[in-house]
């Protein structure tokens, strides 16, 4: 985990992305999807760091996929801090941000609560 690299704009957690070896993460301006990212252009026109800071419960760009969303309404009701620590403890724990591809153990979720009793427990 590369914690540094924080939570994106969106909600994804660059800190576990497969991709941080070319990329510094969402807020380095290096991400590949940045010039066009619905969620960043709606953030930065709303004057949010993160959809998390917005006051709107929305499910557009990125936020329409159950993960970014789940991460999002995580950090609303505890915290970026508490986001970054329980994705540590569950790395260390065997819990996969991604597998091949985009899709690991936090994407194999249908509700949004059971995503984050996940995240706060990292088990089922």
């Amino acid at each position: 985990m590369k914690r540094e690299l924080g939570i994106a704009v969106c909600g994804l957690a660059c800190c576990l992305c497969s991709e941080n070896d070319v990329c510094h993460g969402c807020n380095s301006g290096e991400c590949p999807g940045n010039d066009g990212c619905e969620n960043r252009i709606c953030a930065r026109d709303k004057r949010c760091g993160h959809c998390y800071d917005c006051t709107e419960n929305c499910r557009k760009g990125l936020l329409s996929k159950i993960k970014p969303y789940g991460f999002t309404q995580f950090v609303k009701r505890y915290g970026e801090q508490m986001l970054l620590d329980c994705l540590e403890r569950n790395e260390k724990n065997g819990v996969v941000y991604h597998r091949e591809g985009i899709f690991g153990d936090y994407d194999d979720f249908d509700d949004v609560e059971e995503l984050i009793a996940f995240i706060k427990n990292g088990t089922r």
